[in-house]
C-alpha cells in the first residue's frame, strides 16, 4: 500500500508524548528508536536498548494504545531478535580471500587496503576483456533499509552492468496483473476487508509472510473482526492464516489454480450469475468483439472468446465443468459449485492471491486466472473488494530513493536466468528467453556482485548443478560478495567483505501510519568500514568518486534525500522535528477508501487501463502477438487467455513418474529466506521439518519425527517429518531458506528445499522461479 493510500489528514503524533507501557528505563541502559527490515517490509518500530557498547535487548512500539489508526507497530519474533544477527558468530568480521577452491569456505584475512586493490584489478580486467555486459548484480532482501542503491550506481558510474527484470518473489505476478489491468499495482488493503462479506484468499498466509504489528495479517484480523466477513482458503497446507480465522479451507493440489477457477467460471456463466454488462463494458476478449480500427484494437470472433473456451464450444476445447476440474485440482465436485455460488452471491467478494501459485511453470496463468474471479462477477473497483491480485503486499516506503546513475548497458535478463547467462548468455534473446532492453546479450556473464541476500546459491533452483556451475572459474572467473555472514553464498566468493547490520546503519523510513530517523544504535563492530563508504573507495579508484557520490556521503545523502521525499508528501514533518524527536507518528484515518480501480469502473471510456485495448484484459493482445513471435521450449505454450496448462513435473506427471509427490516449499517465521537462520531462539521456537499426510506416510512406513530422505534426480536433502492432516495427500512441504550443506555423499544436510528443484526450471512467460513446480519421494533414512 502507498502512503497515499494510508494517509489522512490531521496532526502528527510525537511518539515520545504517547504514554508507554515499558516504564522507567534502569540505570546504566539508554533506548535508541530504530526500525526492522525483516523482509516483510513492514519495518516495524524497534527500541533498542543498549548498556555500554552493546545491544542488551529489542523492546518494540510500546505508546499508545490498541486503538485502530493509533495502534503499536509491535515487532515479530524476528525483529525482536534483531541483536543476536548483529552478534551471530558466524558474522564476517574482516576482509577475506578465497585460498582453496570455490565453495569449499577456505579464506585468508586481507586488509582493506588489499581487498580495494583486487576488486578494482579484477573488475577493470573483466571490463577490458569482456565489457561491462559481463558483470551481473544483484541486491538481497536482507539489505540497508533506505536508499542502498549505492552499490548499482557505482557499477554505472564505471560503465554499466547487466541488471536482473522481476525477481524471485513475484515476478509472475506482477506480469499476470500488467497483462490482465495494464499496471504492477496492489489493488486494495486488506482493510478494505471491513466493508467485505466474503474473502477468498488463494496460495495466501500473510500470517507468517506480514505477521507483524505494522503487517497486512493486523489488518486483515481488524477489517475481518469488523465485517464478519466469510472466509475461504484455499491452499494445499492448512496454514497459519486459516487456523482459528477461516470459515473453509479449501486444498488444492499445487498448479492447478487455474483449473479450479475454469469450473468455478463454468458454473458462474451456465447459471446467469456472470455480469454480462459489465464484462461489454469494461473488458476485452470474453465474448465476441468488434474491436477499434482507429485504435488499433483488432476484432475478436467468438470462437476466441473465454466464455467459448469455458463452455467448450471452441474448435478443440472440453467444456470445464466441476467433473472435468475435481480430479485435476482434488476439490470435489461440490465445493467448487458452492464456492461460485458463494462468489456471485457476496454483496462485496474480496478475492485476492498470495505469492505461492504463481511460483508455478504456469505461474502466469494461475494469477491471471485467479484475476478472473472477480471480473465475471463484476465486483471491483468499490468498497470491499480486491481484483484478485495481491492485497497483502509490502507497504511501500515512500522514500525517494538514491538514484542508479545512467547504466549504459540496456539488456536486463529474467533474474532466475542469471546462471543461463553465464552458461550461454551471448545466445540468449529476447524472443526466446524473454531479455528485455535489447534483441539480447552481447557477452556471457563473467562476474557477478552480490550485495548481501544468499541469492547466488541457497534461494536458486537446483543447488548442487548451480554448484558445479559457480565453480567453474572458466565460466564465472570472478565473485565479489559483500555479507554479514557466512551463508552458503558467501562460501562462493573470490573475494568477500564485510558489511554493517541494520542497528549499525543511520537512515530514514517513512512506512504506513509513522517516519522515523534511526541513528546508529552501537558503533559499526570490528573496525567495518560504512559500506558505502567501500564503494566510494572503488569508484576513486576508478576516477569516477564525484560522479558516484555528487560530494555527498551517507549522512548527506539521507538528509537530501529526505528533503526530496518531503517535497513529494508535504505532510512529514520537517527534517529538524523527526531529527529531534526520531519517531514521529501519521496521520491514519481508518474509514479511508482504500482499493483500487475506482474511476475506472466509473467511466472506463475516461479513464482507460495500460492495456493495449484500454479494457480489462481477458484475451491479452500482448499474448497474442507474443504467441506469434517468440520462440517456445516443446511443450510450453503462449495463450492468450488465463486457460490451464499441463507442465513438466505438474498433478498430471505424477502418476507417469517414478516421483510421485508433488513438492513446494513455503516461508517460516523464523526466517526471512535464509536471514534470521542463525539465530538458535528463533530456531527452538519453529520447527524446521517436511509436512507429509498421514496417508502417504502411512505408505511409506513413515513414524512421526523420523529423519527422512526426501529425494529425486536431481538431489537429496534429510530432514525429520512432522506427519499432519495440514497438508493434503500427494503433497509435501518443507519451509525455504535453511543453508545448502552438501555431505561428502551428495546429501544435503542442511536441507535446503532448492537441493530438490530444478536449476533451469523457469516459467512460461517470465521466464521466471518455478521452484514450486517440482515432484520427489520420500523415504526413511
Amino acid at each position: 500500500m502507498k502512503l497515499g493510500l494510508l494517509l489522512g489528514t490531521g496532526a502528527f503524533v510525537d511518539l515520545y508524548g504517547l504514554p508507554s507501557i515499558a516504564g522507567n528505563i534502569p540505570a546504566g541502559e539508554k533506548t535508541v528508536w530504530s526500525n526492522c527490515w525483516a523482509h516483510c517490509h513492514c519495518s516495524c518500530l524497534l527500541k533498542m536498548v543498549v548498556e555500554g557498547d552493546r545491544i542488551k535487548r529489542v523492546e518494540t512500539d510500546d505508546m499508545g494504545d490498541d486503538t485502530f489508526g493509533m495502534h503499536q507497530t509491535r515487532a515479530c519474533l524476528r525483529g525482536r531478535s534483531l541483536h543476536k544477527r548483529t552478534y551471530a558468530p558466524d558474522r564476517i568480521k574482516y576482509p577475506l580471500r578465497r585460498v582453496g577452491k570455490r565453495g569449499e569456505g577456505k579464506f585468508e584475512r586481507i586488509t582493506w587496503e588489499e581487498a580495494y586493490e583486487e576488486v578494482h584489478l579484477r573488475l577493470k580486467n573483466i571490463i577490458a576483456t569482456y565489457g561491462n555486459d559481463s558483470i551481473f548484480c544483484r541486491i538481497g532482501y536482507n539489505s540497508i533499509p533506505g536508499p542502498y542503491h549505492f552499490v548499482e550506481r557505482f557499477l554505472n558510474s564505471i560503465g554499466g552492468h547487466v541488471e536482473a527484470h522481476g525477481n524471485y518473489s513475484n515476478a509472475q505476478i506482477n506480469e499476470a496483473v500488467k497483462l490482465t489491468y495494464g499496471g504492477h499495482f496492489n489493488d486494495s488493503s486488506p482493510m478494505e476487508m471491513a466493508f467485505s462479506d466474503l474473502i477468498v484468499l488463494f496460495g495466501d498466509n500473510p500470517a507468517v509472510t506480514r505477521m507483524s504489528g505494522g503487517g497486512g495479517t493486523y489488518l486483515y484480523q481488524v477489517g475481518k473482526n469488523k465485517s464478519k466477513a466469510r472466509t475461504i482458503i484455499i491452499d494445499p497446507r492448512y496454514t497459519e492464516t486459516a487456523c482459528g480465522r477461516e470459515d473453509q479451507w479449501i486444498p488444492i493440489r499445487p498448479g492447478t489454480d487455474a483449473a479450479l477457477v475454469e469450473a468455478v467460471a463454468y458454473v458462474l456463466i451456465t447459471e446467469n450469475r456472470v455480469d454480462e454488462g459489465f464484462l461489454r463494458t469494461h473488458c476485452y476478449g470474453y465474448d465476441a468483439e468488434e474491436g477499434d480500427p482507429e485504435k488499433g484494437i483488432p476484432p475478436l470472433p467468438a470462437h476466441l472468446g473465454y466464455k467459448a473456451y469455458i463452455l467448450g464450444t471452441a474448435p478443440g476445447e472440453t467444456p470445464k465443468t466441476p467433473e472435468w476440474a475435481a480430479p485435476i485440482c482434488g476439490v470435489p465436485v461440490q465445493t467448487i459449485v458452492q464456492l461460485a455460488r458463494d462468489i456471485a452471491n457476496a454483496r462485496a467478494p474480496f478475492i485476492a492471491q498470495g505469492w505461492g501459485l504463481q511460483r508455478q511453470a504456469a505461474g502466469e496463468q494461475n494469477s491471471r486466472a485467479v484475476c478472473m474471479l472477480p471480473i465475471l462477477v463484476g465486483k471491483l473497483g468499490m468498497r470491499g473488494t480486491c481484483n484478485g491480485a495481491n492485497a497483502f503486499s509490502a507497504p511501500e516506503s515512500n522514500m525517494v530513493m538514491m538514484p542508479f546513475g545512467d547504466n549504459k548497458v540496456k539488456a536486463k535478463v529474467p533474474c532466475f536466468l542469471w546462471p543461463q547467462a553465464v552458461l550461454d548468455g551471448k545466445n540468449m534473446t529476447a524472443k526466446k528467453d524473454c531479455i528485455r532492453g535489447a534483441d539480447g546479450l552481447k557477452t556471457d556473464i563473467k562476474c557477478v556482485v552480490q550485495y548481501q541476500g544468499n541469492w547466488l546459491l541457497n534461494q536458486h533452483g537446483g543447488t548442487n548443478q548451480l554448484a558445479e556451475l559457480l565453480r567453474d572459474e572458466s565460466k564465472l572467473e570472478f565473485i565479489f560478495i559483500m555479507e554479514n555472514h557466512m551463508t552458503a553464498s558467501a562460501r562462493y566468493a573470490d573475494i568477500l567483505l564485510p558489511s554493517i547490520t541494520w542497528p549499525e546503519n543511520s537512515r530514514y523510513n517513512v512506512y504506513g501510519t509513522y517516519a522515523v530517523y534511526a541513528e546508529p544504535v552501537v558503533e559499526r563492530l570490528f573496525g567495518c568500514p560504512h559500506p558505502y563508504d567501500v564503494f566510494t573507495e572503488l569508484a576513486r579508484r576508478f576516477g569516477v568518486e564525484k560522479q558516484f557520490t555528487e560530494g555527498r556521503t551517507w549522512d548527506q545523502w539521507q538528509d537530501h534525500l529526505y528533503v526530496q521525499t518531503r517535497e513529494k508528501s508535504p505532510n512529514l514533518p520537517p527534517i529538524e522535528e523527526l531529527k529531534a524527536k526520531k519517531a514521529i507518528r501519521l496521520p491514519y484515518d481508518p474509514d479511508e477508501e482504500r482499493f483500487g480501480m475506482k474511476k475506472f469502473r466509473q467511466d472506463p471510456g475516461a479513464n482507460p487501463l495500460k492495456t493495449p485495448s484500454g479494457k480489462i484484459e481477458i484475451y491479452s493482445l500482448e499474448l497474442a502477438q507474443r504467441a506469434q513471435t517468440w520462440i517456445m521450449p516443446e511443450g510450453e505454450k503462449l495463450t492468450p487467455l488465463p486457460q490451464y496448462c499441463e507442465t513438466w513435473e505438474g498433478y498430471s506427471e505424477t502418476g507417469k513418474s517414478q516421483y510421485p509427490l508433488q513438492f513446494i516449499s513455503y516461508k517460516p517465521r523464523s526466517r526471512a529466506h535464509s536471514t534470521f537462520g542463525n539465530i538458535p531462539w528463533l530456531q527452538e521456537a519453529v520447527e524446521d521439518c517436511l509436512h507429509i499426510n498421514p496417508i502417504d506416510a502411512q505408505a511409506r512406513n513413515i513414524r512421526q519425527h523420523q529423519l527422512v530422505e526426501v529425494f529425486n534426480d536431481r538431489g537429496k536433502i534429510h530432514v525429520p517429518v512432522r506427519i499432519t492432516p495440514r497438508i493434503m495427500p500427494g503433497v509435501v512441504a518443507k519451509a525455504e531458506g535453511t543453508q545448502y550443506s552438501p555431505d561428502t555423499r551428495g546429501v544435503d544436510t542442511g536441507h535446503c528445499a532448492n537441493t530438490l528443484t530444478k536449476l533451469g526450471g523457469r516459467s512460461h512467460v517470465v521466464k521466471a522461479n518455478a521452484v514450486n513446480t517440482c515432484l520427489v519421494d520420500v523415504k526413511a533414512v
